[in-house]
């Protein structure tokens, strides 16, 4: 038996409605990919890079002459910790980078 003309119609409606839902679906795709192509990080090496040389400076200074200098000297052993600070600040920086 032949298909009715309801059938055909629905079955084309079908058609349509799901390429323009696969049409949607890449240019929502499309958008993503262009956003994230936007959102480079150029920055962060140049703020991890410093900040793990000035946390190995600060580190290499308190042991060879931080009795010789009068606020690290009253820092006392908190130098340590804020040379491993600025150490593990360095490494978490580097994560963001891509």
């Amino acid at each position: 038996m032949p298909e009715s003309k309801v059938r055909k119609e629905a079955k084309s409606k079908a058609r349509k409605k799901q390429s323009e839902e696969l049409e949607k679906a890449r240019k929502e795709r499309r958008d993503r990919k262009r956003l994230a192509a936007n959102t480079e990080r150029r920055w962060v090496p140049w703020v991890f890079i410093p900040v793990g040389l000035l946390g190995v400076l600060w580190m290499v200074t308190w042991n060879l002459a931080g009795n010789y200098i009068g606020f690290m000297r009253a820092l006392t052993e908190w130098n340590i910790l804020i040379a491993l600070g600025l150490i593990i600040a360095c490494f978490s920086l580097m994560t963001l980078w891509k």
